[in-house]
């Protein structure tokens, strides 16, 4: 295999893509979660319409909590709940892995808090 080798993937339709519900939302708080087997935050962001949701993320390595405060982030509203030991999850906070942890998924501008990606 060479590295320009592409890997295979299923085709989904877009009534597929149209399920998962993708928005904008800012952090609003940020608290350890010293319970988390790996490295975690507990973070709270405003999604607008969707209101406020909280989740476990493993984003510790790279940010502190003044790293995260108010800045935009991608989260997908439309998992169910899930329970992460103590604490429930309400969203899934959207990020690229790396060998230095993971890289979160940012918007480059402001948008409404809500907004979905399209």
């Amino acid at each position: 295999m060479s590295d320009t080798a592409t890997h295979e993937v299923a085709e989904i339709s877009w009534a597929d893509f149209e399920k998962v519900l993708m928005v904008a939302g800012t952090v609003i708080r940020v608290e350890p979660f010293p319970e988390a087997r790996k490295p975690a935050w507990k973070v709270w962001v405003d999604f607008g319409p969707y209101g406020e949701k909280k989740t476990s993320a493993q984003i510790a390595a790279l940010y502190a909590p003044e790293d995260l405060v108010g800045r935009q982030i991608v989260g997908v509203v439309n998992f169910p709940e899930k329970q992460v030991g103590p604490f429930r999850s309400q969203f899934l906070l959207t990020g690229f892995p790396s060998d230095e942890g993971v890289v979160i998924t940012t918007i480059e501008r402001p948008v409404p808090n809500g907004t979905r990606l399209a």
